[in-house]
């Protein structure tokens, strides 16, 4: 589906770079088609994104529909703008979220 699609690219997209320069895991509570727990880790050598709970602690927990969540990293919603209230949550570290937005 559209979010295991979207992990996928973002699995490619992660480089030793980024995982370098961020330093940061994220976990995505989803609701809705595809959703579930999700995670980006950028703080493990190496990097990885997909389903499940990531390998070490959240720094940042996203809660939104996936359907926005497709949305933010397809760029046709940008991500603070799901963020906005009612729509979904954001729990930890907003300067590692920043950081997220300019990988994608």
């Amino acid at each position: 589906g559209p979010v295991a699609e979207t992990f996928r690219v973002i699995q490619g997209a992660v480089t030793e770079e980024y995982v370098r320069s961020t330093q940061g895991v994220f976990q995505f509570e989803l609701s809705g088609d595809g959703g579930g727990t999700w995670y980006i880790d950028l703080k493990t050598e190496g990097g990885s994104a997909g389903f499940g709970k990531p390998p070490v602690t959240a720094d940042v927990v996203m809660s939104m529909s996936s359907a926005d969540f497709v949305k933010m990293f397809t760029d046709k919603l940008k991500p603070f703008m799901a963020f906005m209230p009612g729509n979904s949550s954001v729990k930890g570290d907003m300067i590692l979220t920043l950081s997220l937005e300019t990988m994608l």
